[in-house]
């Protein structure tokens, strides 16, 4: 019983761990778009566009996530509900696909963070009102740290 208590604070730790990195880093690197800008020409309404782009690549991203989790959850079910000779390899599959998760996550971020750079800067450009308008903006803004 005690095993799977650890084992489950130790699944539940990376999990938070993992949510707390995609949030700190997806949130906004998000805002970007693979695309390159035309320069300082672009006009407000492309890039209203390319926010709203950006805001729908997280929110498919966080389906992905929860979609993810649902699957860790059900895996750990298992593991935790089959018998003693069975749990080692069940362990191992959970750990794989957590690393496996993880891996393809910071890959995931790394890319991101260079977009997420680059939109910044075209807000810039276009003054600080562009800024306050970005629909990725106006969602950082709800996640106030009372």
């Amino acid at each position: 019983m005690k095993k799977q208590t650890n084992t489950k604070l130790i699944i539940r730790s990376t999990l938070a761990l993992a949510w707390a990195l995609a949030l700190v880093i997806w949130s906004p690197l998000q805002s970007q778009s693979a695309e390159p800008v035309e320069g300082t020409n672009m006009t407000e309404a492309k890039m209203m566009e390319r926010c709203q782009e950006m805001k729908e690549q997280k929110q498919k991203m966080m389906a992905e996530m929860k979609t993810q989790d649902a699957e860790l959850t059900a895996q750990v079910a298992e593991m935790n509900s089959a018998p003693e000779d069975k749990k080692i390899a069940l362990i191992a599959a959970v750990v794989t696909r957590m690393v496996e998760q993880r891996t393809a996550m910071h890959a995931r971020m790394e890319k991101m963070q260079g977009e997420m750079m680059q939109h910044m800067m075209q807000h810039m450009q276009m003054g600080k009102e562009s800024m306050a308008n970005c629909p990725m903006m106006k969602d950082m803004k709800g996640m106030d740290h009372n």
